[in-house]
């Protein structure tokens, strides 16, 4: 590979991000590529700070604040870990990035969409991901997964995105299919499967085109 690939993977609460994406990781690394694992927000210092304001289901963000907190802890990931890995030749799979500000704050929380993807530009230093990956999962079922196996909090205990309303969350959903509708070839639709085997070898399968 003569230059760095950067793969996104992406969807509503509770679609099995981490998972598919630690496993897609040792999957590429078999196959002789050195690769970064990030995540969003967070994966730097000062991302993680801003990962506990985002997240604590305590604090009460506006949604402008929200989305701003989001876009500075992006920048700092774009400029300090994604850029130099790329450069380096490494594939980088980054949890989450700009599409889901769109669903989130864009189709969810009801800012404006142009100005999130102006802002989405900036933060991300121009950089566009090779390939996104959404994980379609059912509103309802994908939330009562993401509670059940929390990371941030105690299991059983909704982080501050995913104590939202359930029609909150069916907005993100069908945020997330609209924007894979209006750019084909970059993002990819896998529906979640009943095993996490056969979810992971339909994210495989895509990622393999590109690789």
């Amino acid at each position: 590979m003569k230059k760095g690939l950067f793969i996104t993977i992406d969807g509503p609460d509770g679609c099995g991000k981490s998972t598919n994406a630690v496993m897609l990781c040792e999957y590429i690394k078999r196959k002789g590529y050195k690769v970064v694992h990030t995540y969003e927000p967070g994966g730097t210092a000062i991302g993680e700070k801003i990962r506990k304001i985002l997240l604590a289901p305590e604090n009460i963000i506006s949604p402008e604040a929200e989305l701003l907190l989001y876009e500075a802890s992006r920048a700092q990931l774009v400029k300090e870990i994604i850029i130099p890995a790329v450069k380096k030749n490494r594939v980088v799979v980054c949890e989450r990035f700009y599409d889901a500000t769109i669903a989130y704050q864009g189709y969810g929380r009801g800012l404006d969409i142009e100005m999130i993807k102006n802002l989405n530009k900036t933060a991300s230093c121009g950089v566009v991901p090779d390939l996104t990956i959404i994980l379609d999962i059912d509103a309802e079922k994908g939330l009562k997964k993401a509670v059940s196996v929390s990371k941030d909090f105690k299991k059983g205990v909704a982080d501050r995105l995913e104590k939202e309303s359930m029609g909150f969350h069916k907005k993100v959903r069908a945020g997330f299919l609209k924007l894979a509708k209006e750019e084909p070839l970059r993002i990819k639709v896998v529906k979640v499967s009943d095993t996490i085997e056969s979810t992971q070898k339909a994210v495989r399968k895509e990622v393999d085109r590109i690789l």
